[in-house]
């Protein structure tokens, strides 16, 4: 099976072309910003221009714009290939990432969010997750956090708060390492996971 993988949820931008479990080609970058503008390019650089007959997209959390971004890609070429759409969680995937590198330990994935707050998530050794994703204070993080390992963008600010020792892996997430997900990390709603209410809210009536 043919699988186009789409990841611009974070400050990184990336995509991969799998065959089954087997990495065909990729591409990583960090842009910050602009995702918009390189992300076709990027798919359209893959063998057979990454034609698929599945698109994972990351869903969230992460920024607004880099969500919607690639939730727009995917859909936009699941109609024109009439492909499956599936969506995974970025911090799912940054779980996945570091564990690879450190099997056996607990992790806490930490990442950037919106108004100086942060995403947290807990996930077991085995990848399990242990709390559901919340987004705040750095402070309340350091008061949440408890694994040996922790991952993210903010892993190293996290390591320095909690002064414990903790391992801390800079990470963002990388489309190449999609085979590191387990199959019930893929869910057939690939609606955004922004991780917080948006900031405009509609007027409410008296």
């Amino acid at each position: 099976m043919r699988r186009l993988v789409i990841d611009s949820a974070t400050e990184a931008c990336s995509v991969a072309l799998f065959d089954d479990d087997v990495l065909l080609a990729g591409e990583c970058l960090t842009l910050g910003r602009g995702h918009a503008e390189r992300l076709v390019p990027m798919i359209a650089a893959l063998p057979g221009k990454g034609r698929a007959d599945h698109i994972a997209v990351d869903r969230g959390p992460g920024s607004f714009t880099g969500i919607r971004v690639g939730l727009a890609a995917a859909r936009a070429l699941a109609l024109a290939w009439n492909a499956v759409v599936e969506g995974y969680d970025s911090l799912t995937l940054l779980a996945g990432m570091a564990r690879a590198q450190y099997p056996g330990l607990a992790v806490d994935v930490v990442t950037t969010g919106g108004h100086g707050e942060w995403f947290f998530r807990a996930f077991a050794a085995d990848g399990a997750p242990l709390t559901d994703l919340v987004s705040r204070t750095p402070d309340a993080i350091a008061a949440l956090s408890q694994a040996p390992l922790l991952a993210g963008s903010q892993a190293e600010a996290l390591a320095t708060a909690r002064g414990d020792g903790a391992i801390a892996l800079p990470l963002w997430p990388d489309a190449r390492a999609f085979a590191l997900l387990g199959p019930c990390a893929l869910t057939a709603d690939a609606a955004p996971v922004y991780g917080r209410p948006p900031d405009a809210r509609l007027p409410q009536s008296r």
